[in-house]
């Protein structure tokens, strides 16, 4: 899963990095219009101003460089948020068919055909109870050597889907700086076109300090989103965790119960799971 972002992002990239250009390319006029672009202009001198709103590429393009990371930020928070979407769900942590299955065999004593659904359908269930299970021995059963494998294990597996969570924390804090950096940029510009020619370069100034305004509004706009998917998932992994605890002991719990008293009846014993674990 993290190579195909990883390739994701390296593909939005090359994208944004030729979107630049060729933006550059269409600001930049050519050498045999600018004549006529000049001539347009004193023609016009005469004419009633008009005030034109800008465009998203020109918005863009004053951002200055800023805008490219934070371009990748804002691509690299949706690509997050689709992986995230995808992993973050409780049939991805526990299936149904794979608790009921393995009810099943341990309810029957069947550690090995256990231990074997759980090598073909590998899963954060399977494999923390595989774990555990691959501690079971035929003279005795050391229950509390197979709680602390299924624990170890339960440590490696959920710490993975949290790694793509804590990206979109990253996001929401990195965003805003990079915003705040393109604010003191521009301001810099700013502030040496009034060294360099006074106050009255209007235009010059007006340049800079859009620069300026530009990127901060982007880097709150990339990073608030994304502080809040990272809420959203947050809440959601924590409640596909308890979740997963609950059914792993209520697994357990049928399987230590067959051992003493034979195979039980899984109504039953699914409901006096929670209050004798």
């Amino acid at each position: 899963m993290k190579s195909k972002l990883l390739k994701v992002l390296a593909i939005a990239a090359v994208s944004i990095l030729g979107f630049g250009i060729a933006s550059a390319q269409q600001a930049a006029p050519a050498p045999e219009t600018a004549n006529a672009t000049a001539a347009d202009a004193a023609k016009k001198s005469n004419e009633p101003e008009k005030i034109a709103g800008k465009s998203l590429m020109d918005m863009w393009r004053a951002g200055g460089m800023t805008m490219y990371p934070l371009a990748l930020c804002a691509i690299a928070c949706i690509s997050l948020a689709i992986v995230n979407g995808i992993q973050i769900r409780a049939k991805k942590f526990a299936a149904e068919a794979d608790v009921d299955a393995l009810t099943k065999l341990l309810n029957q004593k069947d550690v090995d055909g256990a231990i074997d659904y759980c090598e073909k359908h590998p899963t954060p269930l399977t494999n923390i109870l595989g774990a555990g299970l691959a501690r079971v021995s035929d003279k005795e059963i050391d229950w509390e050597g197979i709680e602390v494998a299924m624990e170890e294990s339960s440590m490696q597996e959920m710490a993975a889907p949290y790694v793509m969570v804590n990206y979109l924390a990253l996001i929401a804090s990195i965003s805003p700086m990079l915003g705040l950096f393109g604010t003191v940029t521009g301001m810099v510009k700013a502030f040496n076109t009034i060294a360099a020619e006074g106050a009255g370069s209007a235009q010059k100034l007006a340049d800079n300090i859009s620069e300026a305004l530009i990127t901060t509004a982007t880097g709150m706009m990339v990073g608030i989103p994304a502080m809040l998917f990272y809420f959203i998932f947050k809440n959601q992994y924590g409640k596909a965790v308890s979740g997963l605890s609950s059914t792993v002991g209520t697994i357990l719990y049928v399987f230590k119960m067959s051992t003493k008293y034979g195979p039980q009846e899984l109504g039953e014993a699914a409901e006096q799971a929670p209050a004798n674990k």
